[in-house]
């Protein structure tokens, strides 16, 4: 079968977070299981993101695709979906993945990106409308999408993103060990502020009172960063939080590997891939009982969940990971053998399946 992927989403792990690593994950699934794929790739790079979309949705309307299923990532398609026809005349099946709803993520934005994205959240919600099937990560996005876009339930399908398990496996075996170290907490973010890395700062400064030696690192950047790094000043954090910034995959895995867990309280989270990724590296995960989060971070059996907005709860729960050796293993563990289910093919075959029914 042939699949067309139209996506605006900048094509590195980079830029492209977690959307990027979700869809070109489902990509080598699909391949493994013997279907054609193919990319229709973002172009041209304005520096204007809600621009760049419009352009590129306006070329995919002029040159359309040929594929037997055309998949949407969230709004990309919605002004070729008006008159659905490949290049050859068919009418080929739609299918829109909301990686994350839009309609949901600028509810904990301000200004002039909150403008930008209540733009972008009605060029998703014609694209859902012009949709054969509309494809969510979580049940938590099921939820928001019908009620923020009014998409039908029997429209909906659930399937979760994939994670390449023998990748991230080869990585983590390739990292060297690290002599004995200090605990350490690792986040891994876009720095925007739904991530509510503000709050683990605040977490830090608490939990540095209780284990002196603690290490927090953050790897990411984003629009929020000039005010965190603002915040780490005033709280007088110094070498107890580390930014890190962007880094390559492989650094990446160091950073799991080396880390005794991790901790991203997020507030708005369609999945979180992250997430998964802490838990194939075997680490214990704190997160905030928010959004689609308890899907994926099970209290008391891969992590610890705290309540949304709560550096207090944050500190209590990181100190209790990082003081009990036991629990902090079997947690990991209960992580690492759940996210299997997660890996790219179970994942490909579940959304061929809901993509053609």
């Amino acid at each position: 079968m042939r699949f067309e992927f139209l996506s605006s989403t900048p094509p590195t792990p980079t830029e492209g977070s977690g959307t990027w690593v979700a869809i070109d994950g489902l990509r080598r699934g699909l391949e493994r299981l013997g279907h054609a794929v193919t990319f229709r790739l973002i172009r041209t790079r304005t520096g204007f993101h809600t621009l760049d979309r419009w352009l590129y949705n306006a070329g995919v309307a002029a040159l359309p695709p040929v594929a037997d299923v055309v998949v949407g990532v969230d709004l990309d398609g919605f002004l070729w979906a008006r008159r659905r026809r490949t290049a050859g005349g068919a009418r080929p099946r739609f299918v829109v993945c909301l990686k994350g709803i839009i309609a949901d993520e600028l509810r904990n934005e301000r200004g002039l990106v909150r403008a930008l994205l209540s733009i972008q959240a009605r060029w998703e919600r014609r694209n859902t409308e012009r949709a054969d099937r509309v494809v969510v990560p979580s049940r938590y996005s099921a939820a928001v999408a019908h009620e923020v876009y009014g998409v039908p339930l029997e429209r909906l399908a659930v399937v979760p993103e994939p994670i390449d398990l023998t990748e991230w496996r080869r990585r983590f075996a390739a990292v060297e060990p690290a002599p004995s170290g200090p605990p350490t907490v690792l986040a891994v973010a876009r720095m925007y502020p739904r991530k509510r890395l503000d709050d683990l700062l605040r977490a830090a400064a608490v939990l540095r009172e209780r284990i002196p030696d603690v290490q927090v690192r953050i790897v990411g950047a984003g629009p929020e960063s000039p005010r965190l790094r603002a915040m780490h000043a005033q709280l007088g954090l110094g070498e107890t939080v580390t930014f890190l910034g962007e880094v390559s995959r492989q650094e990446l895995a160091v950073q799991y590997v080396r880390a005794h867990c991790f901790c991203l309280p997020t507030v708005q989270e369609g999945f979180g891939l992250v997430f998964a990724e802490a838990m194939a590296a075997g680490l214990a995960v704190v997160a905030c009982r928010a959004a689609a989060v308890p899907e994926i971070v099970e209290d008391r059996r891969t992590g610890l969940l705290v309540n949304p907005a709560s550096p207090e709860e944050l500190a209590m729960a990181l100190e209790t990971l990082l003081t009990n050796d036991g629990l902090r293993k079997t947690l990991g563990q209960a992580g690492a053998a759940m996210v299997a289910a997660l890996d790219l093919e179970p994942v490909a075959r579940r959304f061929v399946q809901v993509a053609t029914a």
